[in-house]
């Protein structure tokens, strides 16, 4: 699709961008709370997968019987990296929590794979088969996962969510064989597309995940009519439908920019306008989904974490 001349100066004029954006998105452990003590997980860096950056944390909570329902929080897209929001809110509470890892968007430039963003996208469906075919052993429910991730770590959980199962049943890989449905989704500050037009019709002159096609966001932005098919099938708000699992956004910043240390291009990408624009698609599909920041409540949840907690353990 792309001549190996297009590749070599995209690539060049990605490591400009690319650190840029992990600049804007390098406060992503402030999306999670605070944690008064972060236990040493139950099972440590557990391979899901044969690179060495598919890893999973599992937190299991000490008290109870089980089966726990768990909470998957996805971590970082540029660089590999693994974390879990405040356990205090959820293993006292019964729920257990996994951090996930996963194959990067660089990694996937480094070994030329097109479009750079399958593979996290592909990992994060492994993760939730990988913990359904392993919920027996870890004395968690099957049928109560959920996704989650602050930022960056936002999108490959709504992928998850928002689209059909991706269950294989004649995989000859057991893992694959598994169901990817999942009970509900946590966005914090998420940035929910990877199209540049939708971004920008939702988020005027931000430029955010361009790696995603290997490519800078404004040849993306030029090229958009030919990466349609790629956005199609890996961008959440295309698949979000009447049968997607329930999602919950939530933004600490207003809809004017937060000011202070905040710049504004760290506002631009952490927008809650990312929210309001997916929700009204996500309305307009059929699918239940809420937004929340200042000045918007939700009704029948105090916030993100309450959300969880009540489709996890309530089922509403």
């Amino acid at each position: 699709m792309f001549s190996n001349s297009t590749r070599v100066s995209s690539a060049i004029a990605l490591l400009i961008v690319t650190a840029s954006l992990i600049n804007a998105d390098n406060n992503i452990s402030k999306s999670t709370p605070p944690s008064k003590a972060i236990p040493i997980p139950t099972h440590s860096n557990v391979s899901y997968g044969s690179h060495p950056h598919q890893l999973m944390d599992v937190h299991l909570p000490s008290k109870g019987r089980g089966p726990f329902p768990v909470l998957l929080w996805y971590g970082g897209l540029w660089e590999a990296s693994k974390h879990v929001p405040g356990l205090n809110k959820f293993l006292p509470s019964g729920v257990a929590v996994i951090g996930v890892q996963s194959r990067t968007l660089n990694d996937a430039m480094k070994e030329k794979i097109y479009p750079p963003i399958s593979w996290p996208m592909d990992d994060a469906c492994r993760a939730v088969q990988f913990v359904r075919i392993n919920a027996g052993k870890w004395n968690i429910d099957p049928n109560r996962i959920a996704t989650g991730g602050g930022s960056q770590g936002a999108l490959p959980a709504l992928y998850v969510g928002c689209g059909s199962d991706r269950k294989d049943p004649n995989s000859s890989d057991p893992v694959l064989r598994e169901s990817t449905k999942v009970t509900c989704v946590a966005a914090y500050r998420s940035q929910p597309s990877i199209d540049p037009k939708r971004m920008q019709e939702w988020v005027p002159d931000v430029k955010w995940g361009a790696p995603a096609f290997g490519l800078s966001f404004d040849e993306s932005l030029r090229r958009r009519d030919e990466l349609v098919p790629i956005i199609m099938k890996y961008s959440p708000e295309n698949l979000v439908h009447k049968g997607s699992a329930a999602i919950y956004f939530e933004n600490e910043w207003g809809l004017k920019p937060a000011g202070g240390a905040i710049t504004h291009e760290n506002y631009m990408v952490h927008s809650p306008a990312w929210g309001i624009g997916f929700k009204a698609l996500a309305d307009k599909a059929g699918a239940k989904c809420f937004n929340k920041y200042p000045g918007h409540p939700t009704d029948g949840y105090d916030d993100i974490w309450d959300f969880i907690l009540k489709q996890l353990r309530d089922g509403k």
